[in-house]
């Protein structure tokens, strides 16, 4: 694991029966951990798909909840501040889009919100699955991430 990571989780009061901040930094320093970021910051919020929406509509333009947003405080490639922290920026995840996606797949929740946060970490990082060969290194990427936070629980 990463040997330093500062993460600001904050999980709106209707949600904070159905995952709990440790569990989100443990993930979330799993899949810094994997991709050799030895020390971090970043901002884990659990909301609901409004919230969602209209940060999706002010920051991307598209009027529409979705299951996670990531916003990156890095252009481009990512480096440390002087005092060794890879400030990554904001991983967003509406909770109730998660939940309707966990059903849907026949998955538990706190599965479907790893991978969200995987995902939403793994694109701070520079990932993206824009293209399909980015789509495949990206998926790859999350299984084995995915794999080892599945090992920890």
């Amino acid at each position: 694991m990463p040997s330093r990571l500062r993460a600001d989780v904050r999980i709106d009061p209707p949600f904070r029966q159905e995952v709990s901040a440790p569990w989100l930094r443990r993930v979330a320093r799993l899949a810094l951990a994997a991709e050799g970021v030895r020390a971090a910051e970043l901002s884990i919020v659990i909301t609901d798909d409004e919230a969602v929406r209209q940060l999706n509509r002010a920051y991307a333009g598209e009027d529409e909840a979705t299951d996670v947003l990531s916003f990156s405080l890095q252009e481009g490639e990512a480096f440390p501040s002087p005092d060794g922290l890879l400030r990554l920026g904001e991983v967003v995840i509406s909770l109730p889009t998660a939940q309707r996606q966990a059903e849907a797949a026949g998955r538990p929740l706190l599965e479907e919100v790893a991978h969200l946060l995987v995902h939403g970490i793994l694109h701070l990082l520079g990932y993206d699955h824009a293209l399909p060969q980015e789509e495949e290194r990206m998926r790859e990427r999350e299984r084995t991430i995915l794999a080892q936070v599945s090992g920890e629980n």
